[in-house]
């Protein structure tokens, strides 16, 4: 029995949608688990919350403490400024944490375990930082790649290291989710293999398929909380770089 852990991200198509320029665009596995994770953020916001009742129901005492967590981080890194940007951070977290809980769930899909979702994520902050940090602060905006008090003698070599550290963000900031991802999901499905296989292999097989078996449980669990971990970092991540938005002075 042979254990492919790779098959779990496989892109498949399930439907034609349009032909351009010779090429088609398909309706893929990827963009339905997308569309689920939004309609359920959709759910879960406003659906738990129409009521607003005094007293809350669990749901939406979830809505408001994800509200809350999102404000306070907003708050803490970029300043009651940030605010202006609750918007964008908001939809990153829950878009990240709905996503990456679903695919959790056997036999479903890893949105953010594909490079190209995370990079068009990370790729949508870093222009918003350079469109809105020029829009905000015209050419002091430069001032991010010129720390002060900085002797002029080395000077260059800072402003070179600054530049190159700010544009290998959106790089840092996709790989950090998609491997993390992509490399919990590979392990959790080796080790639920082994409890396949030895399970296949009767009595003796079962006796030794106790291990992998808690082994992957206890994965799970990890699994979990690496999902809302790196939903987090994500976000936090996306508040420091819009700071330098917002004060691109060191």
């Amino acid at each position: 029995m042979a254990v492919d852990p790779i098959h779990q991200f496989e892109i498949q198509k399930l439907a034609k949608v349009a032909t351009i320029g010779g090429t088609d665009i398909h309706f893929t596995n990827s963009a339905l688990f997308m569309l689920i994770s939004v309609g359920l953020t959709i759910v879960l916001m406003l659906g738990t919350t129409t009521g607003r009742r005094l007293v809350p129901t669990r749901l939406q005492s979830v809505s408001e403490l994800s509200y809350e967590f999102i404000a306070n981080m907003i708050r803490s890194t970029a300043g009651e400024g940030g605010m202006k940007f609750f918007p964008l951070v908001f939809c990153l977290f829950m878009f990240i944490l709905v996503s990456n809980m679903i695919g959790i769930i056997p036999y479903t899909f890893t949105v953010s375990s594909h490079i190209i979702v995370t990079a068009a994520l990370a790729l949508l902050v870093f222009f918003t930082v350079i469109v809105y940090g020029f829009y905000k602060n015209g050419l002091k905006f430069f001032k991010l790649f010129v720390p002060s008090g900085i002797p002029i003698f080395i000077l260059p070599l800072i402003v070179f290291i600054e530049v190159l550290s700010f544009l290998s963000r959106p790089l840092s900031h996709s790989v950090r989710l998609f491997a993390n991802m992509l490399a919990g999901h590979i392990t959790l499905k080796v080790f639920a293999s082994f409890v396949t296989m030895l399970g296949a292999m009767g009595i003796a097989g079962w006796a030794g398929a106790v291990l992998p078996l808690g082994l992957t449980v206890a994965l799970t669990a990890l699994e979990l909380l690496v999902a809302f971990l790196q939903a987090y970092v994500f976000t936090i991540l996306t508040c420091i770089y819009l700071n330098d938005a917002l004060h691109p002075g060191h």
